[in-house]
Formats: C-alpha cells, structure tokens, sequence
C-alpha cells in the first residue's frame, strides 16, 4: 500500500510467522499444569487459614483462556472430561471455578527484557451483548446509560510484548498519559531501559514529555495542531519537540521519526484481540468487566509471546 509516495515492503519472515501462527494454537491444550498440581497447591495452602484451595492457579488460568470461548457450565463439562481421559485428578462446579477466575488479573511477566521501544494507545469494548438486528429493529433503550470498558495496554512496538494493562468503565479511571506514566515507571523499576516511546495527540503532555526526558528516552509524541512554545509555562522539553514538529512538518517528521511503528504495538494488538475473541464483554459487574477486559489481553500477550520463544527454540 503506497504511504505518501513509498510502497510499503512487508519484510516479515514468512516462514517463521506461519510457524508462529500455527503454535498459538498448541497453548489452548497446555497441560504443564499436570506435572505441578501437587507441588503448587502445596505452596499455595501453606501458611493458608481456613478451606484450602483444590486446584492450582496455573489450571485455573487453563480455565480462564477457555472461558473466551466457553460460559462457566461449559468449563465445568470440560474439567469433567479431564477428569475421565485422567488428565487431572478432580473437577469443581461452575461456582467454584467462578469464584476462582470471575476476578482474576494475572501479572504480566516481563522479566528478562532489557531494552524497549513503547507505545500506548487504549480501545473500548462493549459492555453488552444484544444483537444487531434487535437494535436496528427496535433500537437500543440504555444506550445513553450504557458505558464502554476502555482497555489501555502500553508494549514494545517490535516485539509486541505486552508490559502493562488497564481496564476500566468509561470516565471512572485514569487517562491515557497517566496510565502510560505509570506502565514507563513500572518498566524502569524492573530494570528496563526505555529507548523510544509512541503516542498520538492524546499524549502530548507536559508531564510525559518531563518523564520521558528524564529515563533518557526519546519522545515519539503527535504534537497538537494548536501547540504552543510559550516560555512562561509547560515544560521545556515539550518546547523544544514542539519547534522540530512546526518547522518539519507532520509528514516529514513523522517519517523521520518512524512514527507509524507505533501502530504494531497498539493497534495491532488490539485488532487481533478483538478478531480472536470478539469486542463484547459478557461479565454484568464492574469488577468482572474490568477483569475480563485485562484478561483477553493477557491471553493474547501469553499466547504470542510462548510461541515466538518456541520458534526461536526450534531455529
């Protein structure tokens, strides 16, 4: 596709890709689970007052990637069957493997990185499921009531390693920069050096700029149409990006900057999540809609990020 004159030259590794492709599929029977039940819930009940738990988390996560596709009674009929094939010792009712996964926000690993080129941008979702034909037919009640779940990520743009998530109702948390501060500053603490990072016009913030500057890292942001260079405020790191974009121009320096590889590492993301596992939520409570939102991402981050280290293994 021809971008301001240039055709685009796609110079991915099709062989590998296709692999890659091909091994996603593999995770949604990981039966590693298996091998640890025992030692798992072992750790897991130590120390632990009251019921101990019966299943280890890493098979309720098992549970947690099906649940995209299946509701609680149906992954109740699936852990029957593992327990007839002899895969796991024992199954629990619907209610208890809601108890256990309804909420549930699993950390995102992102150890072992060391260098990052990130960028932010966030998505909504929505909060119900009606048909389209009900609506056209006889429109949509509550929709001046109803709010979005908006799902902010913040990843590495070659990669697409996921390092941080936030899932919240519509207007009830925080913005785009804030969330992306708070992901830079997580990633620093964890020993990541911060090369780059990607935004669009939201982010074009005294506070983020200050931030960026301050870890070293070089500032990739969309400059509003109606920015100014005042010296009397702001932040003078802003100021100076601010002179480059007016006197370049948005198309040079967006082509200078690279500025379009912020899309891979957002909206790429985005756009296969919602192809995989659809853009409406089935959760009714607040916290389930926000865990359900973090959850879809974390499954795809786990999902990718397993099969391209399995295909790296295999080269």
């Amino acid at each position: 596709m021809p971008r301001w004159g240039k055709t685009y030259r796609d110079k991915r590794n099709w062989k590998e890709y296709n692999e890659e492709l091909v091994i996603r599929g593999k995770f949604f029977f990981d039966f590693d689970f298996v091998d640890q039940w025992g030692s798992e819930l072992e750790k897991m009940n130590l120390g632990k007052r009251g019921s101990p738990f019966l299943f280890p988390e890493s098979f309720m996560q098992f549970m947690m990637i099906w649940h995209q596709y299946l509701d609680y009674r149906g992954l109740e009929g699936m852990a029957r069957s593992l327990v007839n094939l002899g895969i796991i010792p024992e199954y629990g009712d619907y209610t208890t493997i809601w108890h256990r996964i309804h909420n549930m926000v699993p950390d995102i690993d992102i150890s072992g990185i060391q260098y990052a080129e990130l960028g932010t941008d966030g998505t909504g979702m929505k909060t119900n499921n009606a048909g389209f034909y009900r609506i056209m037919k006889y429109g949509d009640p509550d929709a001046r009531q109803r709010k979005h779940l908006v799902v902010i990520i913040t990843a590495d743009v070659k990669t697409k390693k996921i390092i941080g998530i936030e899932s919240h109702i519509e207007g009830t948390g925080p913005s785009e920069p804030e969330t992306a501060s708070t992901h830079i500053k997580e990633a620093v603490k964890k020993g990541i050096n911060v090369k780059t990072f990607y935004g669009d016009g939201a982010f074009d913030v005294n506070n983020l700029f200050n931030l960026i500057h301050s870890i070293g890292a070089i500032p990739v942001i969309k400059i509003r149409k109606n920015a100014s260079t005042d010296r009397q405020r702001g932040s003078k790191h802003r100021r100076k990006e601010v002179r480059e974009y007016q006197e370049k121009g948005y198309k040079q320096w967006a082509e200078e900057k690279h500025y379009g590889m912020r899309w891979p590492g957002t909206e790429g993301i985005f756009s296969a999540v919602k192809r995989k596992f659809g853009e409406n939520c089935v959760s009714r409570s607040t916290e389930g809609l926000k865990a359900e939102g973090s959850q879809r991402l974390w499954i795809y981050d786990y999902i990718n990020q397993r099969a391209k280290m399995e295909v790296k293994c295999m080269n």
